[in-house]
């Protein structure tokens, strides 16, 4: 055999060689990247849940706080909502807002989390909705802010009737959403605890209308109820996805 086939030879193995070794390099590589990807999309979603469960409990705290220590707010009577008004009106405003693109943002992660689209998409809703709540405010009314005239007046601004629609999306879509999560999530206490909070949201939303129909002294805190049911199951529901 000639110098040259034996140089044939050897380049024609040594390039084999070299080929197999760079796409076995390549493919390593490949499923490298396609799991840093992963790992990566992994990462994202965890930080985006609690970021929704931040939202879920910030909102009650700052209603609360804010509503307790508010000139002439009277928080049995008046509406979370009405805390929007007034000179300190742009601290709910922002509560609305903030913590409701938090949600919105923790609604992305619900889906990859949970394996529930559906869920996903109604927990979306309300964190929209939530957002709008706070983008149209409600009318001046029934004695709040102080110097309002003590009683329903008889028109309202289309900006109210923005803010009655986002309510009712914000009111009606929690308890979907807890309903939602009785039947998709794991395990019996899920399964009671997302059941027992759709009932009573529910009921507490019913309530609530008719309480405000009647302008009954109490309206506002059978409101609070309801939120505090509804949007401390909500931020659990965040930690659980987390975990």
């Amino acid at each position: 055999m000639s110098p040259f086939n034996d140089i044939y030879g050897w380049g024609r193995i040594g390039l084999h060689g070299l080929l197999s070794e760079r796409i076995g390099y390549l493919l390593g590589a490949g499923a490298d990247v396609s799991g840093a990807v992963t790992l990566r999309a992994s990462d994202a979603v965890t930080p985006l849940l609690w970021l929704g469960a931040l939202g879920s409990w910030l909102f009650i705290a700052t209603f609360l706080l804010d509503g307790w220590t508010r000139p002439g707010f009277r928080p049995a009577r008046h509406p979370v909502s009405a805390l929007a008004l007034g000179p300190r009106g742009w601290l709910q405003t922002t509560n609305f807002i903030v913590c409701g693109l938090a949600i919105t943002a923790g609604a992305l992660a619900v889906g990859p989390a949970l394996g529930s689209t559906l869920l996903a998409t109604v927990i979306a809703v309300f964190g929209v909705s939530l957002v709008a709540s706070g983008v149209f405010p409600m009318d001046a009314m029934r004695g709040y802010p102080p110097g309002t005239p003590d009683e329903t007046p008889s028109e309202t601004s289309t900006r109210h009737e923005l803010h009655d629609w986002a309510g009712m999306l914000v009111f009606g879509s929690l308890p979907i959403a807890a309903a939602v999560a009785a039947f998709v999530l794991p395990g019996p206490w899920w399964t009671w605890l997302s059941a027992l909070t759709a009932a009573a949201m529910a009921a507490g939303f019913v309530a609530f209308g008719a309480a405000w129909e009647k302008d009954h002294p109490l309206a506002g805190l059978v409101q609070r109820a309801v939120i505090v049911v509804g949007w401390v199951w909500l931020g659990l529901l965040f930690a659980h996805a987390a975990r």
